[in-house]
């Protein structure tokens, strides 16, 4: 793959985690306080994929990395294999020696699941 090919498949990852991490974000904030405030990094630029700022990062404390590569197709097995054995989301936890468990998820049910969350701690508050 050339080079400009894959850092396009890189790009348009980031731009779907973006949009679709500003639309979950819209639902428990004003979209006016979330302008400019998830961008995507400029290929090659060091630091997270999605910059999140002001109100995006109190919602969303995370550092994002994006990948969008071939050699992920045994974790994608594992999560075929999960979702083989009901009827509920997927669910997957990898380790390798020496490094922490790492959790995998499909993205949406993740942002999904999060966003409810995070709905459910705002009316907390407001109450």
């Amino acid at each position: 793959m050339r080079t400009s090919s894959a850092k396009a498949k890189g790009r348009r990852l980031q731009d779907w985690v973006r949009d679709r991490l500003l639309a979950y974000l819209q639902t428990c904030c004003d979209p006016e306080d979330l302008e400019d405030t998830v961008t995507t990094a400029i290929m090659g630029e060091s630091g997270a994929d999605v910059k999140l700022v002001g109100r995006a990062r109190k919602y969303f404390p995370y550092s994002i990395e994006c990948k969008n590569q071939e050699k992920f197709s045994g974790i994608y097995n594992i999560i075929d294999q999960a979702r083989n054995h009901s009827s509920s989301p997927p669910l997957a936890f990898i380790k390798m020696n020496r490094r922490k468990p790492l959790v995998i998820l499909e993205a949406e049910e993740f942002f999904t699941s999060y966003f409810k969350h995070k709905e459910e701690d705002i009316d907390k508050q407001e109450v």
